[in-house]
């Protein structure tokens, strides 16, 4: 098993603004962001002790879905190569990518050489994807994205490994004889599967070392926690998953502006008793997110939340 954070410790990450602009989740600001952007709440979450820095992964976004997904969506491997260069600690997360829409050697040489510049960082966070033109205009089979996941995953296995020359024999795809370098870093890079459905709780269970949910309220993560134990224990996996949990958008303080009727605002110790019940679900890392009219909002809050309330997670 390749575990990222120590196991009995709520450790924090966080998905970053600007680089995937859903209407969902993204600020105001975040359209006339950039790279410099990036890079700066980036070295704040490094300071701030943040666990990971997160980033998504679509390839093309079709008209319809356009309105509420947007186009920002920027490429993860280039991303997080960047991200790379600029901090020094974090480490570095694709959440997640849709590794069907590509060969697994191409994503295995993109990883592997995200993982040996950022000296060891990488966690690949993995997701089977569900925009269907993606698929199809690049040529893969939308209906059984599951499999191709399934197999992808276990050519990865022998891709990220310790060989120079990996080899994989299965339905979809074979290689061997052919040799990349650079390796990882990492002896063994930690893979958490995303996906909240049967589907991917099983995925996650079988194959991942941790699970990244999609948005599940807190009352449903308990039974979903429980269902990944049982599929793991069924199949004699005896290595606890890293369990994973999105939170509320929090803002540390008294705003002074609407922040949504679903945000968690307040004073540290307000905030961190809310989020130490997510540790008593069985959560070891939590991705925060935060409200905020800027970048300078955001950063600041980054660096309230790492000195005032990450000390209290754990008490």
């Amino acid at each position: 098993m390749a575990r990222v954070f120590p196991e009995g410790r709520l450790v924090y990450g966080m998905q970053l603004p600007v680089q995937s602009q859903s209407t969902i989740y993204a600020e105001p600001w975040e359209a006339s962001g950039g790279p410099a952007d990036l890079a700066e709440i980036a070295r704040t979450a490094d300071r701030a002790g943040f666990g990971y820095v997160a980033t998504c992964d679509h390839v093309a976004i079709p008209r319809r879905l356009a309105g509420p997904m947007s186009t920002v969506w920027y490429d993860p491997v280039a991303t997080l190569s960047f991200l790379a260069g600029t901090t020094e600690h974090v480490r570095l997360l694709s959440h997640v990518a849709v590794l069907g829409l590509r060969h697994p050697l191409i994503s295995a040489k993109q990883y592997a050489t995200v993982d040996h510049l950022s000296g060891g960082r990488l966690v690949l966070g993995v997701g089977a994807g569900h925009v269907q033109e993606e698929f199809e205009v690049l040529g893969v089979d939308f209906a059984r994205r599951g499999a191709v996941l399934d197999e992808t995953l276990d050519a990865l296995r022998a891709a990220l490994g310790p060989e120079e020359y990996p080899e994989h024999e299965g339905e979809l795809f074979s290689f061997k004889d052919l040799g990349q370098l650079p390796r990882p870093v990492q002896e063994r890079i930690p893979v958490w599967v995303g996906g909240s459905s049967p589907a991917g709780l099983r995925r996650a269970a079988l194959r991942g070392d941790g699970w990244l949910p999609q948005g599940d309220p807190r009352h449903e993560l308990a039974g979903q926690i429980t269902r990944l134990r049982e599929l793991r224990a069924a199949a004699g996996i005896e290595e606890p998953l890293e369990i994973g949990a999105i939170t509320e958008p929090l803002y540390v303080g008294e705003p002074g502006w609407d922040t949504g009727r679903r945000a968690l605002t307040g004073k540290a110790e307000v905030l961190a008793g809310s989020l130490r019940a997510y540790k008593a679900l069985g959560v070891d890392q939590i991705q925060v997110r935060f409200r905020s009219r800027d970048r300078a909002e955001l950063v600041d809050q980054m660096a309230a939340f790492g000195a005032e309330v990450a000390p209290l997670l754990n008490d």
